[in-house]
């Protein structure tokens, strides 16, 4: 099989940049991939053919590792479909056949585009959203600490002006990573926005981060606020803002499919970030995401230290799901 053939030649690979990146990927995947690769294996030797009651118990491992019901049903279907066609009779066969069928899924026949999209002039603004406790302003930390490493010039915006040590939090990051911060206690959060774009129109910054109040999706004006913050991003630059992140916990499961749901009805969001895939079994997820709502995840969090936001490569995520079926 192709696609697994691939990850095979990963153990091999020289270049010390794509081992130090898989490493990071097994390490922050282990959780995930040692309950579902475990259970894969036991199915398999379970199961000398594969049959009707194979694929119930192979359904609810995936269903287990948070893959989403609607994305495991089709996952079955293409499996159905591929053992009867390529006559496939060994489970241990057909877990590569399910390694390919998770990246075509995925996939979808697109162009996958994990970067972000960096204006051509003027400041890149990248607006963050999500709900309270997935980890946004420590986001907004690493990502500018990534930012500023590679040399550009990056402002902060303190957009959450209402939540206890939202500020101070966003303000210790900037001292962490070198970047100034635009902030005002109990402001009106879109004006904390205007002023802050004004600064970066001013004085030449590359890239504008802005942080957000964590909104619950059921709160209707704090979604109007989002709108009310898209009008005036939108006035003073146009086109703005270039990327609209949603910052969902992996430790939340499918409730993360929800409020990914409700927070592309009010703002066009371009990107997920997956923060706290480290500390879960249920690192499915990633595909759930991709395969319910087309939006792709272009950042995902792998550990605590400023290095550990990396942006998101399907190849690498797959494999350290599924190395040790090897």
């Amino acid at each position: 099989m192709g696609i697994f053939d691939n990850f095979k030649k990963f153990f091999n690979i020289k270049d010390e940049k794509t081992k130090d990146e898989l490493k990071v990927y097994d390490k922050g995947l282990e959780k995930t991939r040692n309950d579902f690769t475990s259970k894969l294996k036991k199915l398999s030797k379970k199961y000398n053919q594969i049959n009707s009651e194979y694929f119930e118990e192979l359904e609810e491992i995936l269903i287990g590792a948070d893959i989403g019901v609607e994305t495991v049903i089709k996952i079955i279907e293409r499996l159905t479909e591929r053992v009867k066609k390529e006559k496939i009779t060994s489970p241990e066969d057909l877990n590569e056949v399910l390694v390919d069928e998770m990246f075509i899924i995925y996939v979808n026949q697109e162009i996958l585009v994990n970067k972000i999209n960096y204006s051509e002039k003027g400041p890149t603004v990248i607006l963050f959203v999500g709900v309270n406790g997935v980890g946004k302003t420590t986001t907004i930390g690493k990502f500018a600490h990534k930012l500023v490493n590679e040399g550009k010039k990056v402002l902060l915006v303190a957009g959450d002006t209402f939540r206890a040590g939202a500020i101070e939090q966003i303000i210790e990051w900037g001292k962490r990573v070198n970047a100034f911060v635009i902030y005002k206690e109990g402001a009106d959060p879109s004006s904390v926005i205007y002023e802050g774009l004004e600064v970066a129109l001013k004085e030449n910054y590359d890239v504008v981060l802005i942080d957000t109040a964590g909104r619950l999706q059921t709160k209707v004006n704090l979604m109007n606020e989002l709108e009310k913050m898209n009008r005036v991003i939108g006035k003073l630059i146009p086109e703005a803002p270039h990327e609209t992140l949603l910052v969902l916990d992996a430790t939340t499961g499918q409730n993360g499919i929800s409020q990914a749901k409700e927070f592309s009805k009010v703002t066009n969001v371009s990107g997920i970030v997956l923060t706290k895939l480290d500390g879960t079994a249920k690192g499915g997820i990633v595909l759930a995401i991709k395969d319910s709502l087309g939006i792709p995840v272009k950042y995902i969090g792998l550990g605590e230290g400023e290095e550990d936001l990396k942006v998101f490569d399907i190849e690498k995520y797959i494999y350290g799901l599924f190395k040790d079926l090897n």
